[in-house]
């Protein structure tokens, strides 16, 4: 089996963590969530249901993960006795191959971030054609940034734990939170933006009754960490032993709402600046457009109206959008590398990029395919696969897995954790609380 890395330290897990959670659901979806959802009223409800979902399951997998010091499936399987072997590997490749599918739509994505990324550049030199060609939708266009966008999520992962994900997580993360301050200061200042801020910070607190809004408020804190694919439980198992886990994950989560809040302050006042500016962010019937909308069109016709000061606004909006993106694909990558390498036996690089390229071929397929195959990957993915593996998850550490096992490895971190408050707490919460809550995910889901 090939050596296995480690963070050197707890920052340099909390960033590596927060960037994969950190993604384009944060800073794309979540402020769309909350001007579709009674503004502050959505917020409240997020903070108050990250802790109540999806810190408990993160809590599970980094768990589960540190133990093992394996990839997803050999963790699973440790966990496991003889009659719920199947049940193991059935979760530990079902986590695989989703956070496999889930790359293939995301990198399609984050290419088209990449693209206008690079038709702003175009813009600030003047090249109006070169930059229509980066910012219209084409096969050769989504192709080439596609694979590119590859390129440099595997380039990372094939560098290992330290000089791979932790190197550029380490990085990438405080670039990442400078822009979006920058951005939000900026378009602050801009005529309209006043209207976005007190959409925002106004609650309705009427709309927090409305199942609506707590289902989707749910969703979004379960699926903006990452959870239910393996990606955390991978992180974890690179978690020293000395680490305190419950406040590791803690960490994590506080840094993941932080960053939602502070694009939310991008966003929506972005797009009231852009509906001052004449931009349409309703449709006829009063609905806000749909997302990838307002990020490709409604956006970029806001960034045409400031002038110089737009161009630079672009670069800065698609740059930061693509490092989303990045610190969120790496770890998705990491699963299926892991288990290529910890199991399978491949050197880390071979493993990288032969994994790479294997779900790039997915890319392509749904890129030459993209009506039928783009939407039902996502619908999948995030609405069914995810929910259930997640509960798969829950129901290991809360049924199978010996609790004094459990307790035993957060104590190597946490001296006296048998004491604490999360330990009171979190072993029946996650053995009865969380799947009902996901169960209810799911169902939502399906209606």
């Amino acid at each position: 089996m090939a050596a296995r890395g480690e963070f050197s330290s707890r920052t340099a897990f909390v960033l590596a963590a927060a960037g994969s959670a950190i993604g384009l659901g944060n800073i794309w979806g979540f402020p769309i969530q909350v001007a579709s959802n009674g503004g502050g009223a959505f917020v409240f409800t997020y903070i108050i249901l990250t802790f109540l979902l999806a810190y408990p399951v993160l809590m599970a997998e980094l768990i589960i993960g540190r133990h093992a010091k394996r990839d997803t499936v050999s963790s699973i399987v440790v966990l496991s006795g003889p009659r719920s072997r199947w049940l193991a590997y059935l979760t530990g490749f079902w986590g695989m191959l989703t956070a496999s599918l889930i790359l293939s739509f995301y990198a399609i994505v984050a290419g088209w971030m990449l693209a206008h990324f690079f038709g702003a550049g175009a813009n600030l030199l003047g090249q109006t054609d070169l930059k229509q060609w980066f910012v219209s939708n084409s096969l050769t266009r989504n192709l080439i940034f596609c694979v590119a966008f590859y390129a440099l999520t595997i380039s990372i992962i094939a560098r290992g734990v330290t000089s791979g994900i932790e190197r550029w997580s380490t990085r990438l993360m405080p670039m990442l939170l400078v822009l979006m301050v920058l951005l939000i200061a900026y378009i602050a200042t801009q005529p309209g933006a006043a209207e976005g801020w007190r959409i925002y910070w106004q609650p309705d607190f009427s709309q927090v009754a409305n199942p609506d809004l707590v289902l989707d408020a749910l969703g979004q804190a379960f699926f903006s960490l990452s959870l239910g694919v393996g990606t955390m439980m991978v992180y974890g198992s690179y978690i020293s032993k000395s680490e305190n886990l419950p406040r590791l994950g803690a960490s994590v989560a506080i840094l993941d709402i932080g960053v939602a809040v502070l694009a939310g302050l991008l966003v929506i006042p972005a797009m009231y600046v852009a509906q001052h500016n004449g931009v349409t962010i309703y449709d006829a019937a009063g609905n806000l457009l749909a997302s990838d909308s307002l990020i490709f069109t409604v956006l970029p016709a806001l960034f045409e109206t400031m002038g110089g000061a737009g161009v630079i606004t672009s670069i800065l909006f698609f740059s930061l959008m693509t490092i989303a993106a990045l610190t969120s694909s790496i770890s998705m990558l990491e699963v299926p590398v892991a288990y290529a390498s910890d199991s399978l036996g491949m050197e880390r690089r071979r493993a990288s990029y032969m994994v790479g390229g294997l779900v790039l071929l997915i890319s392509v397929l749904i890129i030459f395919n993209f009506g039928a195959l783009f939407g039902l990957v996502i619908a999948f993915t995030t609405k069914y696969s995810e929910p259930l593996i997640g509960l798969l998850f829950c129901v290991f550490v809360g049924w199978i897995w010996a609790r004094n096992e459990i307790l035993q490895e957060i104590q190597q971190g946490a001296e006296g954790a048998e004491n604490s408050l999360f330990w009171r707490i979190w072993p029946n919460y996650v053995k009865f609380v969380c799947p009902l809550l996901i169960l209810l995910l799911f169902w939502r889901s399906l209606a």
